[in-house]
């Protein structure tokens, strides 16, 4: 990082655009920014004088409190942060950390609450359809009783024996011809 008459000429900028936006007067100017014992490691110390009366400076605490305002804009303009740019006598000004708006356990929570939500809607209307289909069958059942018809039923994908509803069905193991058992 090369400082140079351009880099001295932007940071002397940068302070009175700091000074002119804290107090709200245009009068301060580059000229009024003053840099002395400039070394090679960019180390110096600076003041600024009052326009009006080219002599008077100003005061360190008004240059501290423009500083400290517009420190951000300063560090941008030389692409630093308050760890690489650093002002004595000058706290650094870290940004606070950045909160959403929204907090984040509001956020789990309205996506869990969905989800038990779903669930129990989904719950109720499967429980309706199923009712409903059991209603359906049941009535059916009823309506092939009544008329006599005679039904197929099916068991695990396998068609029992046709049955007559109306006549019975007499259970062919539990009658024997002959009496070979000894009754109790």
């Amino acid at each position: 990082y090369a400082w140079d008459a351009n880099e001295e000429y932007l940071f002397k900028a940068m302070v009175a655009f700091a000074m002119r936006r804290y107090s709200r007067k245009s009068t301060t100017q580059i000229s009024n920014v003053l840099l002395c014992n400039v070394t090679d490691r960019v180390s110096f110390w600076f003041v600024v004088t009052d326009s009006s009366k080219n002599v008077t400076t100003v005061p360190g605490s008004e240059v501290e409190a423009a500083i400290r305002n517009n420190r951000n804009r300063i560090n941008s303009a030389f692409l630093l942060s308050d760890k690489t740019l650093q002002f004595l006598k000058i706290t650094s000004t870290l940004s606070p950390p950045v909160e959403p708006s929204t907090p984040v356990w509001l956020i789990v929570f309205g996506v869990v609450l969905c989800l038990i939500v779903a669930g129990i809607v989904f719950l109720v209307f499967a429980g309706i359809q199923q009712r409903k289909k059991k209603n359906k069958e049941s009535t059916e059942r009823e309506n092939l009783e009544e008329k006599g018809e005679v039904t197929v039923t099916v068991e695990n994908g396998i068609p029992c024996e046709v049955l007559d509803l109306k006549a019975g069905h007499i259970n062919g193991v539990f009658a024997a011809d002959d009496e070979r058992f000894t009754p109790l």
